[in-house]
């Protein structure tokens, strides 16, 4: 089943009186449950078009489907209402609430959406990224790779269908990546997560089960 298709998206910027082509007609589908990697050297369009699948931003022209929903046909109060619900982000920075502990973290957006088990919920999300016993420390009392744990169980609180992270390794020593990336295929296998992750390690991008690679705003065939 495709859970994310992309049909000739373009984006065009304008900077100053110069256009910039950032999306030139873009085909992409994703299935239920698969482990994609964007790869591609700086300015291909990588992190425009995760941008876009995640609803933090428009096409010039064209449609994306997520679980059959024309997306790009919603409103700005109809996309912040599904990104919460449907869509978990990562990025390369950790982006935690310095004064809130890493369970306050997590339970930040379940409190948002209302989720009656709130506290339990996220309590257990990060025993299962693997710091049931970090719950009370706040993010300048953890390493790198353990705040980005805190931000991957964030990511996880209101049980989204799809993952997009960028870069999510980028400022972790190769240590702390690969166990980052072994926590996205224990999601990805037990929990059926749909993961599309932007990254420039060829190292990395070959742990996803296959590889879309981007050069000049285009999918290279």
């Amino acid at each position: 089943m495709e859970l994310i298709e992309v049909k000739d998206i373009r984006k065009t910027y304008m900077l100053g009186k110069v256009k910039v082509n950032a999306l030139n007609g873009i085909y992409a589908s994703i299935k239920k449950s698969e482990f994609v990697a964007i790869m591609g050297p700086s300015g291909s369009g990588k992190t425009t078009f995760l941008n876009h699948v995640g609803m933090l931003d428009v096409p010039t022209s064209g449609e994306i489907f997520l679980d059959g929903k024309d997306v790009t046909k919603m409103n700005g109060d109809e996309r912040a209402e599904y990104r919460l619900k449907h869509l978990g982000f990562i990025f390369q920075f950790f982006n935690l609430f310095n004064e809130l502990t890493a369970l306050e973290n997590v339970r930040f957006p379940m409190m948002l959406n209302k989720q009656p088990d709130y506290k339990e919920r996220s309590r257990k999300l990060l025993e299962l990224v693997g710091l049931g016993d970090r719950l009370n420390h706040l993010p300048s009392e953890l390493s790198g790779g353990q705040q980005q744990r805190v931000t991957i169980a964030r990511a996880l609180a209101n049980n989204p269908g799809i993952l997009l992270a960028d870069e999510p390794t980028g400022n972790l020593d190769t240590k702390s990546s690969k166990e980052i990336i072994e926590l996205f295929r224990k999601l990805n296998l037990e929990n059926g997560q749909t993961i599309l992750m932007v990254t420039h390690s060829q190292e990395i991008g070959a742990m996803a089960d296959r590889i879309i690679y981007f050069r000049d705003g285009m999918i290279e065939k």
